[in-house]
């Protein structure tokens, strides 16, 4: 395990497992409420990414990494500590890939710093602000309460929101994390996620499941240089439900750099 203190927003410890040795060196980011290990377990034990070296990092308030109540969360605090961690365990750019809200701090690290990013790879990401929808079992459920409320909510409220499988690993986080972080995903901004994917620089590769059909806003992406592959067999959670077509797609975005 590899342990980096990062001291934007106030000195804390965040956490990686590191799966592998040699070229080139991949960053895994998980999304809201999940944790690195469990969720890409699975798709680094596949043939297609047996070479390099692969660090599963934890996002602040996740997982095995510190959760201070005083850091703010939002989406560019975390990639600000995302960055941290990169430039300490890398020794040059690395292949950035990252899943819903991960994808979210993946393309402000890549837009903030992008001499730390070879490549990006984004998994079914959030790109676009989301209304707060109250009984909603994602982000903009979680985003939909105060966070006092939230935080005071009982565990099985929030199991019963999210549903026990996305539990399994939230119940691990701080609440305080969590909601700032739904709150600051959804929210509207000058400048959105998306058009910042599409300004980005490094070669992007974006996947999402083929059952939700044409991805929206698709032509756009690709005339900005976003390629796009749509997995079978899959919801959002593409790496539990098909880590082979998930590995055959990230080994293959080396060939867009």
């Amino acid at each position: 395990m590899i342990r980096v203190t990062v001291t934007g927003g106030g000195a804390m410890t965040l956490r990686s497992v590191v799966v592998g040795h040699g070229d080139p060196t991949r960053v895994w980011v998980h999304g809201l409420g999940a944790m690195g290990a469990p969720y890409y377990f699975a798709v680094l034990h596949e043939p297609q990414l047996r070479h390099g070296r692969n660090i599963v990092v934890d996002l602040p308030g996740h997982g095995l990494s510190d959760r201070p109540e005083t850091f703010g969360y939002e989406i560019e605090d975390q990639a600000d500590a995302l960055a941290e961690v990169i430039a300490d365990v890398a020794d040059g750019p690395v292949e950035l890939v990252a899943h819903s809200m991960g994808g979210s701090v993946a393309i402000v690290v890549s837009h903030r710093h992008p001499h730390l990013v070879r490549s990006l790879v984004l998994i079914d990401p959030n790109l676009d602000p989301l209304v707060a929808t109250r009984g909603h079992p994602g982000s903009r459920g979680i985003a939909a309460w105060t966070e006092r409320d939230f935080v005071e909510a009982s565990d099985g409220e929030i199991e019963d929101l999210v549903g026990s499988a996305w539990w399994a690993t939230m119940r691990l986080a701080s609440r305080a994390a969590l909601h700032r972080a739904a709150t600051s995903l959804i929210r509207e901004r000058d400048t959105s996620f998306r058009l910042l994917l599409e300004c980005v620089s490094c070669p992007r590769l974006l996947v999402y499941p083929q059952a939700d059909g044409d991805y929206p806003g698709g032509a756009t992406l690709t005339d900005a240089g976003v390629s796009l592959v749509a997995i079978p067999d899959c919801g959002h959670n593409v790496m539990l439900d098909n880590p082979s077509a998930l590995a055959e797609a990230v080994g293959g975005a080396r060939s867009l750099a």
